[in-house]
């Protein structure tokens, strides 16, 4: 008995921990980049990314600002400035991915605010 209560907790906790969303420190960071990106003010901007030690090749072809990717989000709050600046991150790029590669990377960090 003790034991099948075991594995279950054990089971229940890698579910958890496989479908955990993202920290609150990482979604204060990201809501941070959205409101500095929206400023259009690239002082503001790099400010930000600084603080929080964003690579941007990694965040920006994922990071999604209220339902927009974060280069459009850029060009509808009038960021044009913003926008020039990440434009080069946000675009597609060719990768090569291993077909037996077993860890999916392809995350979205998704931000409301």
């Amino acid at each position: 008995m003790i034991k099948t209560l075991a594995i279950a907790v054990a089971a229940l906790a890698m579910t958890f921990s496989a479908n955990a969303a993202m920290t609150p420190h990482m979604e204060t960071a990201l809501i941070s980049v959205c409101k500095a990106g929206a400023s259009n003010r690239n002082y503001q901007f790099n400010n930000t990314m600084k603080s929080y030690r964003i690579n941007k090749s990694r965040i920006f072809p994922r990071l999604v600002c209220n339902g927009e990717s974060f280069y459009n989000f850029a060009l509808n709050a009038g960021a044009d400035k913003t926008a020039a600046k990440i434009a080069p991150y946000a675009r597609g790029t060719v990768t090569i991915k291993d077909i037996a590669q077993t860890e999916q990377d392809n995350d979205l960090y998704v931000v409301n605010f």
